[in-house]
């Protein structure tokens, strides 16, 4: 007895079966002939970064690099204070090396709303009186703030500086932490100064260090895709889409961001002193893999104060 065609329809609709295409069924006579699905196979596409998925391509600023590279020449001079006296020229270069991070991170914390000049002699004038954590905790806050006077708001950093000296001895054993996460937790320590001492006293280029300097030009140079409120938005913005370069001495030319390695690094001094900045090396971004225009990378090497354990 023939089905009618209601009735095979129906069959073909419970779960699990499908219902072949008018062309390829035969109801009556011969089994059908099994035909060949003309559907192709899906083939692996490679995007590069930012794109595939419906991914808009990787944003970044369309005068970028010619802005660089007059930066870089109008910087050639290396004739700004911070090349000479910098935080990465303030510690003592033949101490243990975890004295040559404590160094760093204090230098890092008395330079805050401080001028270079004034910055690097008071931190000279502690290191004449020994400075490590030892001498720190057994100095009185009178004496520490007679030293390091006329630094910016002296008061409340001798009492950072207390307090961090103190948690250090405790909790690291004498040496500063080697995250930015735990560097931040530090009484009188952000995250300019952390990222600034991952890279000075750790030799690792752990994010942008931005401050207030920094975040204004990047806005002025429409650096970041839309207008930013605060330095920590601007390093999130700039690291989105901002190369990276380690470069060869560390000479980066600006107190918010000397030695971070960062071609952004030098911006505060392209306008305080007129003299912009940029480092030699090999970039890379945070996001993407390697660049398509990056520069060769150094042979040579910068000889950081880490001395991992």
């Amino acid at each position: 007895m023939g089905l009618s065609p209601s009735s095979v329809k129906a069959a073909f609709l419970k779960p699990g079966i499908s219902l072949p295409s008018r062309a390829g069924s035969q109801l009556q006579g011969s089994p059908a002939v099994p035909r060949q699905s003309r559907r192709r196979k899906s083939v692996a596409i490679a995007y590069e970064a930012g794109q595939g998925d419906g991914a808009e391509p990787r944003w970044e600023p369309p005068r970028w690099r010619e802005q660089l590279q007059r930066i870089r020449q109008m910087r050639s001079g290396r004739d700004a204070p911070v090349d000479e006296m910098g935080v990465h020229r303030c510690y003592d270069t033949s101490a243990p090396p975890e004295v040559m991070r404590y160094q760093v991170l204090l230098a890092l914390m008395l330079s805050s709303q401080t001028k270079d000049q004034v910055t690097s002699a008071a931190m000279l004038r502690l290191r004449r009186r020994g400075l490590t954590v030892d001498s720190v905790l057994q100095m009185d806050e009178e004496s520490l703030g007679h030293i390091i006077y006329p630094v910016g708001f002296w008061r409340n950093k001798v009492k950072y500086i207390k307090q961090t000296t103190a948690i250090l001895k405790q909790k690291y054993g004498g040496d500063i932490p080697s995250t930015v996460e735990e560097l931040v937790q530090l009484p009188g320590v952000g995250p300019k100064m952390a990222h600034l001492a991952m890279h000075i006293a750790w030799d690792s280029v752990a994010g942008i260090a931005v401050d207030t300097h920094v975040h204004r030009i990047s806005n002025r140079l429409q650096w970041v895709r839309k207008e930013t409120k605060s330095p920590e938005q601007t390093r999130v913005a700039l690291e989105e889409w901002l190369p990276r370069c380690f470069s060869l001495l560390s000479p980066v030319a600006t107190a918010a961001a000397a030695a971070q390695g960062w071609i952004l690094a030098s911006l505060v001094v392209d306008v305080q002193y007129q003299t912009p900045a940029g480092t030699e090396g090999h970039l890379h971004t945070w996001h993407v893999p390697e660049h398509r225009h990056c520069s060769p990378q150094p042979s040579g090497t910068r000889k950081g104060t880490s001395g991992r354990r």
